[in-house]
């Protein structure tokens, strides 16, 4: 893999990733601050952030749990807000290269913009630094920007009252858009928000999210 190294990025895509970089700590910020403003334990959005690096589902997880829902119902939520992994998997395989520490590595990586970066490059050389040199700038980046969030949310306490409140359903709102140029897709939408807000004043935190993927029904 060392070789991959030797392919310089080109400057634009270069600051494309830098850009991607520091919103991604950015946003960071707002997950750690938001984590400790709803009382969990510092140490909990940190372990998350570098065990399962899944921005938005992290911010599903730590919403169910602090609003009083099951774990079991988070973790599950977030599973299957990364269920998008698998075609992604699909579609950059060939970046990873052989070896399995190298496979879980680089599947550790594997996010939207990571994903989105590699795509875009036609040279196979290029492919693989722009995953690996975005995957890695990326997993940095919301790492700091997480631990900076909850000695910040520590010391801010209210986080609500910056509006930091407001990262998490924007962070699923920005991953649902691209999707809604189908009907089929809109359908469902509006079918699975339907569904979830007849449920929330009557069930657990975190059901409410299982129960709409009944809204697949209607797009089927």
């Amino acid at each position: 893999m060392r070789s991959i190294w030797r392919t310089p990025l080109k400057p634009g895509l270069a600051r494309d990733i830098a850009l991607v970089c520091v919103a991604d700590a950015l946003v960071g910020v707002s997950f750690g601050a938001i984590a400790v403003g709803l009382g969990l334990p510092l140490w909990l959005p940190v372990l998350l952030s570098v065990v399962v690096f899944a921005g938005a589902a992290q911010f599903l997880f730590i919403g169910i749990v602090g609003a009083g829902g099951n774990p079991v119902a988070a973790v599950a939520a977030g599973l299957l807000v990364n269920a998008r992994h698998l075609p992604f998997g699909f579609a950059v395989g060939d970046v990873l290269t052989t070896g399995w520490v190298r496979r879980l590595a680089g599947s550790h990586l594997m996010v939207d913009e990571t994903v989105a970066f590699t795509l875009a490059q036609d040279d196979p050389r290029r492919r693989r630094l722009a995953y690996w040199g975005c995957g890695a700038g990326l997993f940095a980046a919301w790492n700091l920007g997480v631990l900076a969030g909850t000695f910040g949310g520590r010391a801010v306490g209210n986080t609500d009252a910056l509006g930091l409140d407001a990262a998490f359903p924007a962070v699923l709102v920005a991953l649902l858009l691209p999707s809604l140029g189908d009907r089929p897709a809109r359908k469902a939408a509006a079918a699975g928000a339907v569904v979830a807000l007849a449920a929330t004043p009557v069930l657990p935190a975190g059901v409410p999210v299982l129960l709409a993927l009944a809204g697949l029904a209607v797009a089927r």
